[in-house]
């Protein structure tokens, strides 16, 4: 099997699996019971949420745990109190795109290339906004969105608000679900008021994940109950799922610069040796995101065929794929319905090496060239 679908899921690390164990069986307490050996489950989970915030610059008291990014995503807009008052760029991930509609949200546009396109969002931010949601990475072109340009323009307008006497609030939410292993985030120098991370993606344990809310920023719960994370996030806590969050995001941490060079090499080397492709995502993307179309031919039977090969590929967001939905994201950046048809996402991960790249790129290079052969003949029999 070689995989390269690494934004869909990743394999949980040998460390952080290690690390994990003990929550499952020795240390189970529920950390709200009142007994010591509760206690100290309590205070090892406080210190996996401070590991997990000092790696985006904050502190443990400003992050809800979740149960991933679809549930930070959608804490994150209980901020915002009225309808129609919510901008969320047009390449969103579901879990945004679906419940911003829920609040009467308007989609910001993109440019050809998948940057937002900032003139669309100045034009569209009005006294009536309270809430903007753009991606710091996007999970199915990997394009890298410019935050601080967005979060300027955020303060220009909430300047020019406060000097005509307009006190309504205007937070800027960000998912850095697909970024956390390969770019240095920082909630300050990206000038966000809210931020999704998630475990899933960088080796960690699945149904995991956080949202950090800055102190200006007035969440209402999803779940009430015994009031854990705050208040906002009432449940016992998946204390064995933090503590694996926590190492996962420590590694991460420590190998940002070496993963993007490996990613970046990786990259190359498929590239080079693929063949009669269109690459899609030329520029400002993450390093381990390789969009590819086969103009005319269907992505959808390539990644079935390449299954039967042991290549595991995408065509999209796996939750979209799934749905046999067309990717809205490749239609906001300008595709035709045949370039869509036949694109394929590739991500690649911690699973690859060089020789599997190589022998992954010329097995989708036979593959590619029979299936334009079989509507060759296909097209001289009729």
């Amino acid at each position: 099997m070689i995989y390269l679908d690494h934004a869909a899921a990743t394999p949980v690390d040998k460390r952080v699996l290690e690390k994990m164990r003990p929550y499952f069986s020795d240390d189970f307490f529920n950390p709200s019971a009142p007994y010591l050996p509760a206690k100290k489950v309590a205070s090892d989970y406080e210190a996996a949420k401070a590991t997990i915030a000092h790696a985006i610059g904050a502190k443990a008291s400003d992050l809800v745990i979740t149960a991933g990014a679809t549930e930070a995503n959608n804490l994150a807009f209980s901020a915002a109190s009225k309808k129609n008052s919510v901008l969320y760029l047009g390449t969103e991930h579901d879990s945004i795109r679906v419940v911003a509609k829920e609040h009467g949200g308007t989609a910001i546009k993109v440019l050809p290339n998948g940057l937002i396109d900032l003139n669309d969002l100045r034009n569209k931010i009005t006294d009536e906004t309270e809430m903007i949601s753009v991606a710091l990475a996007n999970n199915e072109l990997g394009t890298v969105q410019p935050l601080a340009d967005v979060a300027r323009l955020i303060r220009e307008i909430k300047l020019d608000r406060l000097k005509r006497g307009i006190k309504r609030q205007l937070l800027f939410h960000s998912d850095a679900s697909q970024a956390l292993n390969l770019l240095d985030i920082n909630v300050a120098r990206l000038g966000v008021d809210l931020l999704t991370i998630n475990s899933a993606k960088i080796y960690g344990p699945k149904g995991v994940g956080a949202l950090y809310v800055s102190h200006g920023a007035k969440l209402k719960p999803l779940t009430l109950g015994g009031g854990q994370e705050n208040g906002l996030r009432s449940g016992t806590e998946n204390v064995p799922g933090v503590i694996g969050f926590a190492k996962a995001i420590e590694i991460a941490k420590e190998h940002i610069n070496g993963n993007r060079k490996k990613y970046a090499n990786l990259k190359k080397v498929f590239l080079d040796e693929l063949k009669n492709y269109e690459l899609i995502n030329k520029k400002h993307s993450l390093d381990n995101f390789i969009v590819v179309c086969f103009n005319g031919l269907d992505a959808e039977r390539l990644v079935f065929l390449l299954e039967e090969k042991g290549i595991y590929v995408a065509t999209g967001a796996a939750c979209a794929a799934s749905k046999g939905v067309r990717s809205h994201v490749l239609k906001a950046i300008g595709l035709t319905d045949t370039q869509i048809a036949g694109s394929l996402r590739i991500s690649l991960g911690e699973t690859n090496d060089e020789s599997q790249i190589k022998k992954a790129a010329n097995i989708i290079n036979e593959t590619v060239k029979a299936e334009y052969q079989r509507i060759k003949n296909s097209h001289g029999n009729q």
